[in-house]
């Protein structure tokens, strides 16, 4: 576990299990906490200065969302992302952001695509690959968002931890595609010319892209 962590650290706050779990699962999402780490009850509670009975429940919540898995008799560890996994997590944020587009044609699609077309400005303009993808996990966490459906958003705050745990893993395969920019602003500028056929054509390619991005050898 990285020690420098800048999410892992004594809470101001008053302790509560979200909030722990929110700092884990970002540190996990940031790659501070790798794939496959086994997360210790007693230095958690040290570094977080709260007692094990909040950090148990927060580990909990991330238990059922499926970042952790408790092995009976050793312990609870961060998820890894194997072929499979990534499969599978592509599937349900294809699931997803299909929905959300849905939604936000039945609102107020011109003004979504306005939207996600300024963050795919602020994408041609970052440098490296680090802030390059983290502004692309930001159009989809916005395309999400601006559905206005809190079910949507709860569950994709969980795959998009998963992206960046395979974006950590692989960056070297992903930072491959010169393309990303071009991908994004196509999506966004179908919302904003209302043509819900071609933005979802549009999502899918884009997934089956990402992911033969990350994983090669299963496109």
């Amino acid at each position: 576990m990285n020690k420098s962590s800048r999410f892992l650290e004594p809470l101001a706050l008053a302790s509560t299990p979200s909030i722990i779990a929110d700092k884990i699962r970002d540190a996990i999402g940031h790659g501070d906490i790798p794939a496959g780490a086994q997360l210790y009850e007693a230095e958690l509670a040290r570094t977080f200065g709260v007692s094990r009975g909040p950090l148990r429940e927060g580990l909990q919540r991330l238990t059922q969302e499926g970042l952790l898995v408790a092995v009976r008799n050793r312990g609870v560890f961060v998820i890894e992302m194997t072929p499979e996994n990534v499969r599978d997590m592509y599937a349900v944020r294809g699931a997803i952001e299909r929905a959300a587009l849905q939604l936000i044609f039945g609102r107020d699609p011109k003004a979504v695509g306005k939207a996600l077309d300024a963050v795919c400005d602020d994408m041609a303009l970052a440098s490296g690959v680090d802030e390059r993808s983290e502004v692309d996990i930001r159009f989809h966490e916005e395309l999400v968002q601006l559905s206005e459906s809190p079910r949507l958003r709860r569950v994709h705050r969980t795959v998009m931890t998963e992206t960046r745990m395979c974006i950590h893993a692989l960056a070297e395969s992903y930072a491959l595609s010169d393309d990303r920019v071009a991908e994004h602003r196509a999506i966004a500028r179908a919302i904003s010319a209302g043509d819900p056929a071609e933005a979802d054509r549009l999502m899918i390619e884009h997934m089956d892209d990402a992911l033969a991005r990350l994983l090669p050898a299963a496109s």
